[in-house]
């Protein structure tokens, strides 16, 4: 990048942006491994541990529908700062589980408080990913560039969050490691407020409602195509593959769990970590440099067809196989890496082009719609890992992943 790509002051606010970012999935992916695996623990069903996660990707759509509006009516950087705001709350709120409450009412707090991660999540999200568009340079290539760092690095982050939360529940247990976290992101919010230097649009008071929906036929097939790509995602990786690989490791002792909590931990923390380095390799790994956008939608129909068959013969290798043994565990291990890789690029292209297809005016509401069908199909992704876990095992998630990155397919096949 030269100095005349940089834009120095909109460089600053692009990495102070990227930081507060990075703070927030941090705890984002300790987070759900530290609520995933104490609950597990304490005997909840595949399909309550589903539940557990639904307000939190319910309260993505509404936020992302609506904080693309709120952005655009008060400024990229009040969203940002509330959803950094409002994840303190959530997990101290966390914090004040009861361990003698009901399983019932156990589930019903940590959704609602979930919800509310949920709501902070995407409102940094939106906040970030918005901000890329008005901040990267225009030179051939350079928003391809921007938005996949930013992208790339935030899941590499992510993925250390998911290392941290198993093995800060193993050393310290649930409540520490949830008010541990929140002090230490207030104390990055507050730098974050003091540090923002100028460059963010403050919002217009024009803005409407109704602008959410766009009008563009390719933001609207691109963020169908965003629904199930994500789905495919999420029926294996939210439940399937931790608490498969939770069975066959953990022997139910303390020591066992523990062991078993820092493998998985050390699984999803690698896979989310590989999948945010080929994320900020894409753009050189698909030329996008030298690409037209045709040449690069026309990618995009290429990678998701190639992203389907991992699933599907992992389906059939681990319904051929029966019984678990170690070396079905290492083909999952091995085939789930090279899943990641492929569905980075793939995620990377549905990054570039959502900020391809809108333009400045309309970015927070065509982001936050755009990911409202993330969010969409992150909650089937969540809601069908929990039941065809439970209903057919590991075999059934990979092939409704499989079935799912078909229908990605179609709808790709009808963006020009």
């Amino acid at each position: 990048m030269t100095q005349a790509e940089t834009r120095p002051a909109g460089f600053a606010a692009y990495m102070t942006v990227t930081a507060a970012y990075w703070a927030f999935m941090l705890t984002d992916g300790a987070l759900r491994m530290l609520v995933l695996l104490h609950f597990n623990t304490l005997g909840f069903s595949p399909v309550q541990l589903a539940w557990l996660f639904v307000f939190y990707e319910i309260a993505g759509i509404f936020t992302n529908l609506s904080a693309g509006w709120i952005a655009a009516r008060f400024g990229l950087t009040s969203t940002l700062y509330v959803g950094l705001g409002l994840q303190v709350v959530a997990l101290i709120a966390l914090a004040q589980l009861d361990p003698a409450w009901s399983i019932g009412l156990s589930v019903l707090f940590v959704m609602l408080v979930q919800g509310a991660s949920g709501v902070a999540k995407d409102l940094a999200k939106m906040s970030s990913k918005s901000a890329v568009k008005i901040l990267a340079p225009d030179s051939q290539g350079g928003l391809f560039r921007w938005v996949a760092v930013l992208t790339g690095s935030k899941n590499a982050v992510k993925g250390f969050g998911f290392l941290l939360g198993a093995v800060l529940l193993g050393l310290v247990g649930f409540v520490p490691s949830v008010l541990g976290m929140a002090a230490v992101l207030a104390a990055i919010l507050g730098a974050v407020v003091l540090l923002m230097p100028a460059g963010l649009p403050t919002g217009r008071k024009g803005a409407k409602f109704s602008e959410v929906f766009s009008k563009n036929r390719n933001i609207n097939w691109l963020s169908a195509a965003r629904v199930f790509l994500f789905g495919a995602r999420d029926v294996w990786f939210v439940v399937g593959i931790p608490i498969y690989f939770h069975a066959v490791l953990s022997d139910g002792s303390a020591e066992g769990n523990r062991a078993a909590f820092f493998i998985i931990g050390s699984f999803m923390a690698v896979w989310t970590i590989l999948y945010g380095i080929v994320q900020g390799w894409a753009p050189r790994l698909l030329g996008a440099r030298t690409r037209s956008a045709s040449e690069i939608i026309a990618g995009a129909r290429q990678w998701v067809a190639v992203l389907a068959l991992v699933p599907a013969m992992l389906a059939l290798l681990v319904w051929w196989a029966g019984a678990p043994s170690g070396w079905l565990t290492a083909a999952l291990i091995v085939g789930l890496l090279v899943f990641g890789g492929l569905f980075a690029v793939n995620s990377s292209l549905h990054s570039y082009m959502i900020l391809a297809f809108t333009d400045a005016r309309r970015v927070t509401m065509d982001v936050g719609f755009y990911y409202m069908a993330n969010a969409a199909g992150r909650l089937l992704g969540t809601v069908l890992s929990g039941l065809t876990y439970q209903t057919g095992g590991l075999p059934l998630c990979l092939g409704t992943a499989a079935i799912m990155l078909g229908l990605s397919w179609c709808t790709v096949r009808q963006l020009h």
